[in-house]
């Protein structure tokens, strides 16, 4: 009988079963890792550990992978399926050589030095129990639970406290044979292979428990002795005609107001809490695109998470996920609203920091925040914050702040040893609690500040609220980004480091633009979000079941035939399966008659549902821009329709922040899957095709709104060519509400000042203000966009803005 079958380790792998409850990273190995299931597989662990072992049998088993304790046979000779780097830590004297472990690598190579065709795939794997990253000058708790070393007593202590904080992370394979042909066999190459997953664990360690914590106290102090707030404090006594001593406390003030206070046992306390909220909130959390950002930390980076805003749920929601998926929770850039009690110490401890909505003015405040921040970047701590300043109340991104993104620019500006990346995030939900607040809110009603009885109130309502979304952008690598964007930057600071560059506030203008066009490009569709796009377009918010799943499979086809980019997530299933998926969450109503079912939007809920819809609209509007000009024109050409949307594009992608980066093609690939789908034929121009004309005028009225929008601009300008940008927005507005009053436009976005003012931003630097030149291009996008309304609708338009100026 082997050691591991003798009943002593039985007991003791059963002992530690009831004590140990493991998290796997990344969740699903075969998919996110690229294994072979046909190659054979060998694990590399740091340290020899029974119970570490013993661990990873329970996985293996799970997952479908080879057991750690079945020797891997190779022509008659016997492996073991297990190389450790190091012996375990006895408990007194020194741990065994390292030789009898290099010689496993040895062995390793051996065999496919005999064996060419032999291609064993080396898999690291990482246990952690617990993720403490431990603090400065930390004594008696890294004695009792040392986690890189521990001898056999300590492992003991660390399963029976932090077992039910096991984490296993595989990482990717390494191919022996590989490394075989491209460097060799001989010992040498064997102590490379150690020496690389030595350096591999370490970095896998500050991944999942991140920089060690410094005191908080020592930290300010750190702080207040840094020569940028020494010489911030001396300004302050001076213009304020106080004390040092004086303006030294209110800086420390402000540090206690501003700072985070990290607490690893309360974030792994918080854990169990949120699991059981996800679990009772929703079905599933689904994740797109976490190995990108795992693979950023392991390189060093220092990541900046920037997601949308929709919910108070997205601080939560981000950093459980990360926990999850083996990264360190960020710390958060929160508002000052939310330092309320109980929430704010609790905030705190979990790694937020609070920031003032607005310190214009108070420079010693501005300072301790910026040093501050700089320390976090320094040290190694992610950190998250939204560049939208606030929550979404239309489900649209909002235009960004760009405050924190220039003090992170800045602060790579001064040096910074890592490469600092900013992370866009898509944050969604099948429902946010705050929808119904927002219409209010929009409608008039005055914001209700934040305290412990609205968070009690919301407890309170809990139910399952379907999916949720998280999903990762394209990174961007701010060295780089500089680079792109001022090719000699590093040149010009050289020569002046004090003096602030020219192109600043420009590049920080384009890159908070470049995060929220990323955030859109990682969009999550979901059964709420298409079914409501699709309801909201038809005349009374309802349709047939046949054909809003006919509707939807079209939809579905768009998305995953050309889809929007690789980020972008799009659900499993038919149209069949996504309405049925909305009703079971209620969102819609079924109604039932002989002649079969009608799905609904409820009049009282229609308002709330382009919340849903705003999330993913940007991903359809361009398919229904060609729709409409399909429907609305009786002989369309193909270029004639490349030129509308080519007229349209500029303001949508200000407004709805998309990055289509070859439209034409874009018009042009859509334009043949509508053909290809039956929906219109092409001759000299296009015709649709009668029996499937309601998909088409469906599809199209997703831009109605928007189209009415550009035809207030446009018809305005036409008459008024001189109009300053604060006219055309106040106009604009004013006639958008009477437009909605007479023909029934409930969307919230079309009533917000903020996307007038968004847009004539963007018509400014067309050059479609106050030039005469752009006279004839303002004329010909006026026809246009008139020429895709319905007649009604345009003579209200055209008699509104005649009386407009007229009066």
């Amino acid at each position: 009988m082997s050691k591991k079958d003798s009943l002593w380790y039985q007991s003791l792998r059963w002992i530690q079963k009831k004590l140990v409850q493991t998290i796997v990273v990344p969740h699903d190995p075969f998919a996110d890792l690229n294994l072979d299931p046909d190659k054979p597989v060998v694990y590399v662990m740091k340290t020899e550990s029974l119970s570490d072992i013993a661990s990873l049998s329970e996985i293996t088993s799970k997952y479908g992978l080879p057991s750690p304790y079945d020797e891997l046979v190779v022509d008659g000779e016997r492996t073991p399926r297990v190389v450790c780097l190091e012996g375990a830590k006895p408990l007194f004297g020194q741990r065994e050589s390292n030789e009898f472990f290099l010689n496993s690598f040895m062995d390793l190579l051996k065999v496919h030095r005999q064996k060419p065709e032999l291609d064993i795939q080396l898999v690291p794997v990482s246990l952690y129990w617990g993720r403490t990253p431990g603090k400065e000058d930390d004594t008696m708790k890294a004695a009792v639970l040392e986690r890189q070393n521990p001898t056999w007593l300590r492992k003991c202590l660390m399963i029976l406290f932090l077992g039910r904080h096991n984490f296993v992370q595989f990482s990717n394979a390494v191919s022996i044979r590989y490394m075989a042909d491209e460097h060799g066999t001989d010992k040498r190459i064997a102590h490379k292979l150690a020496r690389v997953a030595r350096v591999h664990f370490s970095r896998q360690r500050k991944v999942m428990t991140g920089p060690v914590l410094p005191k908080r106290q020592v930290l300010f102090q750190d702080l207040l002795n840094s020569e940028s707030l020494k010489k911030a404090i001396l300004e302050e006594a001076a213009s304020k005609k106080i004390s040092e001593v004086e303006a030294r406390a209110k800086a420390m003030e402000y540090l206690d107001e501003v700072a985070a206070d990290y607490s690893e046992s309360f974030v792994r306390i918080a854990e169990r809490f949120l699991a059981w909220l996800w679990n009772k909130l929703y079905k599933g959390i689904n994740i797109k695109g976490a190995e990108q950002v795992r693979q950023l930390h392991h390189d060093g980076h220092e990541i900046i998470y920037v997601p949308c805003h929709r919910s108070h749920m997205d601080y939560l929601l981000l950093s459980y996920i990360l926990y999850y998926e083996g990264m360190v929770p960020p710390h958060i850039a929160a508002g000052i609203n939310l330092n309320f009690w109980p929430a704010g110490p609790m905030f705190r401890r979990g790694g937020a920091f609070f920031i003032r909505r607005s310190f214009r003015g108070n420079k010693l405040y501005t300072a301790v925040f910026r040093e501050y921040l700089d320390q976090l970047f320094t040290k190694g701590y992610s950190v998250e914050y939204f560049s939208e300043g606030g929550r979404s109340r239309t489900g649209r991104l909002l235009a960004p702040k760009t405050g924190m993104i220039a003090m992170t620019l800045n602060s790579v500006l001064r040096g910074m040893e890592r490469p600092v990346t900013l992370v866009p995030v898509y944050l969604g939900y099948d429902h946010v609690m705050e929808v119904a607040t927002y219409h209010k809110e929009l409608s008039g009603k005055k914001k209700k500040k934040e305290s412990v009885w609205q968070l009690f109130g919301a407890l309170r309502k809990l139910g399952n609220f379907g999916q949720g979304y998280v999903n990762f952008g394209q990174p961007i690598t701010l060295d780089i980004y500089l680079d792109e964007q001022v090719p000699d930057w590093k040149q010009e600071l050289a020569k002046d480091p004090e003096q602030k560059p020219k192109w600043l506030t420009p590049v920080v203008n384009t890159l908070a633009n470049r995060v929220m066009t990323n955030i859109n490009d990682a969009a999550a569709v979901s059964s709420v979000t298409l079914t409501s796009l699709v309801l909201l377009a038809s005349e009374q918010h309802a349709l047939e079941r046949s054909q809003l799943e006919k509707q939807l499979d079209l939809y579905l086809k768009l998305l995953k035939d050309l889809p929007y980019t690789e980020f972008t997530s799009v659900p499993e299933g038919d149209g069949k399966l996504l309405v049925q998926q909305g009703l079971e969450l209620k969102k819609f109503q079924l109604d039932s008659d002989p002649l079969g079912d009608i799905i609904s939007i409820e009049d009282n809920i229609a308002v709330a549902m382009t919340y849903y819809r705003n999330n993913i609209i940007h991903l359809l509007i361009v398919p229904s821009l060609i729709a409409s000009c399909l429907t609305q024109h009786e002989h369309v050409t193909r270029d004639e329709i490349i030129a509308t949307v080519k007229d349209f594009y500029p303001l949508l992608k200000a407004e709805l922040f998309m990055g289509i980066e070859d439209i034409e093609t874009h018009v042009t690939q859509v334009l043949d899957l509508f053909i290809a789908q039956g929906l219109i034929t092409e001759s000299a121009c296009f015709s649709p095709v009668e029996s499937q004309i309601n998909q088409l005028l469906l599809l199209a009225g997703t831009v109605s709104e928007t189209m009415q929008r550009y035809a207030i601009i446009f018809n305005l300008l036409a008459v008024c060519p001189k109009m300053e940008r604060s006219e055309l927005e106040r106009d604009s507005h004013r006639l958008a509400q009477r437009l909605g009053a007479l023909h029934g436009i409930t969307a919230p976005e079309f009533y917000d000042k903020k996307l007038y003012g968004t847009l004539s931003v963007k018509l400014k630097e067309l050059g479609y203000l106050l030039d005469s030149d752009k006279r004839g291009e303002v004329e010909r996008i006026r026809l246009r966009a008139n020429g895709l309304l319905r007649s009604s609708v345009r003579q209200t338009i055209e008699d509104s803005v005649a009386a407009e100026h007229k009066a």
